[in-house]
């Protein structure tokens, strides 16, 4: 099973969301900023370095505030972990995503994300979980 992480980034009542390139698996789909935990690493550290990579940034890795587990079709399992950022170093720059984009939660269902975050993203636009 793969592990992933993302971050919940949350600035002015919206939340980060990022939209995967032409050339990424699931192309143009949009979800949370993270990615996979390398062997023997911990998953706030993982989250952390993936951030720094992905948007330039030096992110404090707030509560986790949901885990799943999910089956793709071709038979991938993953298990994702999203935690809660509201504080973080430096600028936010787009260096591997086709766009990113400030959402509020009520507009996320708006947005074609992956299909493992699919629960999460109804759970945020509810009002649910932050």
């Amino acid at each position: 099973m793969k592990r992933v992480v993302a971050a919940l980034i949350e600035k002015d009542g919206k939340l980060l969301v990022c939209q995967r390139t032409r050339h990424q698996t699931m192309p143009l789909k949009w979800e949370f900023p993270g990615g996979k935990i390398e062997e023997g690493e911990q998953p706030r550290d993982a989250l952390r370095r993936e951030l720094e990579e992905e948007l330039g940034i030096i992110a404090t890795i707030g509560d986790e505030i949901a885990r799943i587990q999910h089956e793709y079709p071709n038979g991938g399992m993953v298990e994702l972990r999203f935690y809660v950022v509201r504080e973080y170093q430096g600028e936010i720059e787009n260096r591997i995503f086709r766009e990113i984009q400030w959402a509020a939660p009520s507009d996320l269902t708006k947005y074609d994300f992956l299909e493992a975050d699919l629960t999460l993203v109804k759970d945020l636009a509810a009002g649910k979980l932050l």
